[in-house]
Order: C-alpha cells, then sequence, then structure tokens
C-alpha cells in the first residue's frame, strides 16, 4: 500500500507481519520509553514481561554464590563440594578396607649378638662411677620450713641415677676424694674406679676416655641406631669432668697434676689401703692419699688426647668443647715443657700401670690436638721423623703394633693413615704419613692366621701379649683396629690391602676381628662368655669388691670384708658388661675371685671392648667420614685469582 510523503515522495507501508528484526526493535524501544508515560501503571510481572527481548522469553536467570573474596556459579560450587565429598567419602572406604583386611606384621628383625653385648658392655661403666652427695637447704623462712635434700647418687650409688644405671645395689662412695689429702685439700670426687679395686688412675682411665670417644666419632650414627649415644656421652663427659678437676683447668699453665687417688702398694705391711682392704667402696675408711705429678709428659699428653677427642664428641655443645680444647691444650704444654715419666721413680702407679714411653703418647696426643683444633703445629710435630723414630716405629720388637694403655703407637698410626686416606696433605708430611700407613698394613698382616707374628690358642685366640696373664684386653683393642680400618679402606673406595706380594680384601680383617670378639662372646672351648650378663654361661666369681659384698646393712672391716673374697659363693651382685680378664693360652678359665688374673675386668679392657662391638654391630653403614675433621681447615688454601689481562 502506498500514501502520499507529505514532502513530495511515496510514502510506502509495509504490513505488520512483514516488519524486520530492525522495525521491532526500533518499536520496542518507543514501547519502553512509553511506559512512563502510560495512564494505567504495569505490574512487576508485565513490565519484567515488556522489557524482555524477544530472545529472553522463558530464559532462567542465572544464581551466583558470594565466597567473599570470589563470586563462582552456584552450579559450580555445588559440584565442586560434591566432588570433594565423594573423594573424601572413596579415601575413607579405601582406609576401612585397609583397616579390616588380615595383614602378615613382619617384626624388626632382633638385634646382633655384638649390639646385645654392647647393651651390656657399657653398663658397666655404671658401675665404675664415683660421685658425690650433693645437699642444698633453703632458708628457714615462715613460708619455707621444710628443708630440701637433693641427693645425686652417680658413682656406686642408689636412688637418682641416670636412666642408663644398672646398679641398684650401689651407694655413694669417694666422697671425700681430695679433701682428705692435707697435701691437695680440693675435691678430687668423680671419675672412675679403675678395675675391682677403688683406685682411680688417670693414665688408663684417659686412655679408656680416648678411645671410648674415637669410637662415638666414627660410629655415632651406630649408637644412635642402638639407642645408646646418649648413654656412651655421659660416659664420655663423666670422665672428662674429671680430668678437668685434676688440675688447674682454666690456667694456661700449671705445674702439677693429681694422678692417681687411693693407694695398693701392699709391700710395706698389713697398711690398710685399697688392695689390703675387702670392703664396699661405700664403707671405705681407710686413708686414700692423693698422687701428683710434676713431670708427667706421658700422662699429660694422654690426658690431653682424651680431652681433645671429646671436643669433637661434643662439638654441638661449642663452650663445653671449647672448654675440652683449652684444658686439653694446658695439659699438653705442661706434658712438652716437663720431660718424664709419670710412673718413675718406683711410684705406686709404677707397680700397676707403669709406663715405658712418653713418645708414643706425643704421636697420640698430638694427633688428636691438631684434629680437635685444625693447629698445623701439632701434627708437624706427630708427623715429625725423630718423633717417629722415638715412639719406635722403626724397630721391631715382641710388642711392636699391640695397642695397649701403655703402647698407642698402633693407634696413632691407624689414625694419621686416615687422615692420609681421606685428606691426603702432602709435603711435609707425606713422608711420614706414607711410612705408617705402610707400617699399619703390616700390623693388620700380623693380625692374619697366615702369618705367624702371634701365637694363637687351639681355640684361635690371638696371644697379643705372648702367653702372659689377662689376655683379653690386647684382643679388643686390635679387633677394633681392624675393623675401623677396614672401614676407613671401604670409604676410600679401597678394596683392600697388601702383604707383600699378596692381596688380601678388607673382608678379611673383619673376620679377623669377629672371630675373636665372637671367641670371648663365648665361641671357645670353655663355652664361656667373658663378658658378665651375656649369654647362658658367665663368671660368677669377679674380681670386683663391690660385686662380691652383699647390700645388707652390715659394714664389713678392712679384714673383715675377706670372708666374702674368699667364699667360693657366687657374687650376689651382678656386674652386667664386665669383661673379664679372659683364659690362660691354653683356653683354660679358673672361675676364681681371688686369682684376678683371671676373673678381675679393668676400665681399658671395657673401652676397648665397647669400641670393637659397636664397630662390628649393625649392618653398613661404616664410619663417618667428617666428623673427625670438622675442626681441621682445608689443607690447600683457595688459590688467589689470576692477574689482570696485560696491557701495552
Amino acid at each position: 500500500m502506498y500514501g502520499r510523503d507529505p514532502w513530495g515522495g511515496p510514502l510506502e507501508i509495509s504490513h505488520v507481519d512483514s516488519a524486520t528484526d530492525d522495525d521491532r526493535s526500533r518499536n520496542l524501544d518507543l514501547d519502553r520509553a512509553a511506559l512512563t508515560g502510560t495512564s494505567r501503571p504495569l505490574d512487576e510481572t508485565q513490565q519484567s514481561w515488556l522489557l524482555a527481548g524477544p530472545g529472553d522469553k522463558g530464559a532462567k536467570k542465572k544464581k551466583y554464590v558470594d565466597l567473599g573474596c570470589i563470586i563462582v556459579s552456584r552450579k559450580i560450587f555445588l559440584w565442586t563440594i560434591g566432588v570433594v565429598f565423594a573423594a573424601a567419602a572413596l579415601i575413607g572406604f579405601i582406609t576401612l578396607i585397609v583397616k579390616t583386611v588380615p595383614r602378615h606384621h613382619h617384626p624388626l628383625p632382633p638385634p646382633d649378638n655384638y649390639t646385645i653385648a654392647l647393651h651390656k658392655a657399657l653398663m658397666f661403666f655404671n658401675a665404675q662411677r664415683c660421685a658425690f652427695l650433693f645437699k642444698a637447704r633453703l632458708f628457714n623462712t615462715p613460708l619455707y620450713l621444710l628443708k630440701i635434700f637433693i641427693l645425686i647418687h652417680f658413682c656406686f650409688a642408689a636412688g637418682a641415677l641416670p636412666k642408663h644405671n644398672n646398679v641398684s645395689w650401689r651407694g655413694n662412695s669417694g666422697m671425700k676424694d681430695g679433701i682428705s689429702d692435707d697435701s691437695v685439700r680440693r675435691s678430687l670426687v668423680g671419675g672412675y674406679y679403675d678395675a675391682g679395686d677403688a683406685i682411680k688412675f688417670n693414665f688408663p682411665a684417659a686412655f679408656s676416655m680416648t678411645m671410648l670417644s674415637w669410637s662415638v666419632i666414627e660410629y655415632s650414627a651406630k649408637y644412635e641406631a642402638a639407642g645408646e649415644l646418649a648413654h656412651i656421652r655421659e660416659i664420655i663427659k663423666w670422665g672428662a669432668d674429671y680430668f678437668l678437676k685434676t688440675f688447674n683447668s682454666s690456667a694456661d699453665t700449671i705445674d702439677r697434676i693429681a694422678a692417681q687417688v687411693g693407694a695398693g702398694d701392699t709391700s710395706g705391711g698389713p697398711t690398710p689401703n685399697d688392695h689390703y682392704c675387702w670392703m664396699r667402696p661405700e664403707e671405705m675408711d681407710y686413708p686414700r692419699p692423693v698422687f701428683e705429678c710434676h713431670d708427667c709428659s706421658d700422662l699429660a699428653a694422654e690426658m690431653a688426647a682424651a680431652l681433645a677427642a671429646a671436643s669433637i664428641v661434643f662439638k654441638d655443645s661449642k663452650t663445653y668443647s671449647q672448654k675440652l680444647v683449652h684444658g686439653a691444650s694446658t695439659l699438653w704444654k705442661f706434658g712438652r715443657s716437663q720431660r718424664a715419666r709419670y710412673s718413675a721413680g718406683g711410684s705406686d702407679a709404677a707397680k700397676f700401670y707403669n709406663s715405658t714411653s712418653y713418645w708414643d703418647e706425643f704421636v697420640w696426643g698430638g694427633s688428636w690436638m691438631y684434629l680437635a683444633t685444625g693447629n698445623s703445629s701439632y701434627l708437624q710435630l706427630a708427623t715429625h721423623p725423630k718423633m717417629a723414630k722415638h715412639a719406635g716405629a722403626f724397630w721391631g720388637g715382641p710388642d711392636y703394633g699391640v695397642l695397649s694403655w701403655d703402647n698407642k703407637l698402633p693407634g696413632a698410626q691407624v689414625l694419621l693413615s686416615r687422615l692420609r686416606l681421606f685428606l691426603s696433605p702432602g709435603y711435609p708430611y707425606e713422608e711420614i704419613l706414607r711410612t705408617f700407613h705402610n707400617q699399619t698394613n703390616i700390623v693388620m698382616c700380623s693380625f692374619l692366621p697366615i702369618f705367624k707374628s702371634f701365637n694363637r690358642t687351639k681355640g684361635g685366640l690371638i696371644q697379643l701379649n705372648h702367653g702372659r696373664p689377662q689376655p683379653l684386653q690386647y684382643v679388643v683393642n686390635a679387633a677394633f683396629l681392624a675393623a675401623v680400618y677396614s672401614d676407613y679402606l671401604e670409604a676410600a673406595d679401597t678394596p683392600g690391602w697388601y702383604c707383600g706380594p699378596n692381596f688380601f680384601p678388607t673382608s678379611v680383617l673383619r673376620d679377623f676381628a669377629r672371630t675373636q670378639i665372637d671367641y670371648i662372646l663365648g665361641d671357645n672351648p670353655e663355652k664361656m662368655s667373658y663378658v658378665v650378663g651375656f649369654g647362658n654361661r658367665y663368671p660368677k666369681h669377679v674380681h670386683h669388691r663391690g660385686a662380691s659384698i652383699p647390700k645388707n646393712g652390715v659394714k664389713y672391716s678392712c679384714k673383715g670384708g675377706w670372708k666374702w673374697r674368699d667364699t667360693k659363693k657366687p657374687n650376689p651382685n651382678t656386674i652386667v658388661g664386665a669383661m673379664v680378664a679372659g683364659p690362660d693360652r691354653h683356653d683354660g678359665f679358673h672361675d676364681v675371685r681371688v686369682n684376678y688374673n683371671y676373673t678381675e675386668p679393668t676400665l681399658a679392657g671395657n673401652a676397648g671392648l665397647v669400641a670393637a662391638l659397636v664397630a662390628l654391630s649393625g649392618v653398613g653403614s661404616g664410619v663417618d667420614k667428617n666428623t673427625i675433621f670438622s675442626a681441621v681447615p682445608p689443607m690447600f688454601p683457595t688459590p688467589p685469582p689470576p692477574p689482570a689481562p696485560w696491557k701495552p
């Protein structure tokens, strides 16, 4: 249909049904604009229908969830919650199935014999402790009328003992040591009694603590796996703290050391002392003299070695470690300035622990001082050719290669061989280090049955002391050296060593160590364990005053206790872990209390036993390669930077 346009042109009027989408949109805009001008207002439903676009009719409005930090679709939110709950239900269902299905539990394998024996061997040191009663009182005030007595019982003590203690049959002892001696008048309470008596000999005790520290430095992981690391550290600290009491450890220079407490010489007649009397240490009422030395190079160097080695054990406690290093330095300076043996002149100690030389202690102590401080002057001294010569490195002799409380050279040679294997310091130390390394190889060869350096009993026990009494203390030291040296070689990726033209793998050394320790633990013709408390058959008449006298409230006098020494009855108290002196050269053993050559334990013997046992215990792990060198600076300093390029 056409009409006349007012402007002169034809006007096309389209049919409503044929309107285009654009026309509808323009008309819809006009309709919306007209809403405000209508005479009759529309309700909300009508307005929402009218305002909806052509494609909006029948569409649902989306809903959202406001989570505070983010706005998400309600549908997505519900799906997420559903998935989380479904996953939790699935996990719970799986867990329920796992819990309810029967399983076969595989218990941990039982500890090996070496670990079991290690637990017991450490207990011996608890029975040898000497300590004191500490008494404290609160002031009497209206609020505090109660007097509090704090009892600390350590050595031969009952009551508040360390958790590893096994000596409930003990009480306080040695509480007047040092104080009762008019020439000393200072407390020397503490330390360890040497053997079956109550004498405190610093010389073998210092060697014992050095050996224990060495074993901890090398095998701390094994101690920890056995649950004994805290215990062995307590033992070492107890000994180190006592050594610090025996001289003026706060000074830089000293002029004396308390070398011994108690006397054992009975040649002067029936004078009451630690050997003449047979009494419980708690009941000692006889004089206990203190023996001081003013020129004792061997003792000072050995004590320095003990404190230096302990400082590495306690390197995690900086203050205490530095205190030990300072004490070791003071002792070392004293020992080097006053050249003499501590047991010279027929002293009381000479009858029991006579030192034959102080040169081996200089090599041994100098090695430990270097490892504890990193000061190269100690290494220069320990590796000086003249020092090695005086220490006996270049001559044989029947006791060559036998580590003991008197001969430290074999231990020093193994220790310095370790330095060469891992750090290889080179000049000017290489000459003697190579010599010591070769000599260590020779000593290891001498332990093997194929060589005839030492005899063996028919039962297989090596006779390192050539048939003399008390052989086991030497055997355990050799077993430790063999085991630790084999671990050194393996850690250095060295499969073995040469004995002349013959090559032997490291396993041969461990086999030697095992056979000797197995003998001690019961694999011998007597079928007897020489470690008290281990196995089904062990000595019952140990030569030990505290173990042989009952704690029954009766005080036995000096001679009154002899009846317990001489009785054929077993000891009323079991001194667990004590390694006795051992059998004779024919594998024979007499379990007789009065014969100390068979049945007396010693501090030095048990220290070597502990070291050998921990080296053989467990599976794998080997030595700690780095801890022993924690104080040693880099052998070769960082090279300087290259010079600047040359400019014309």
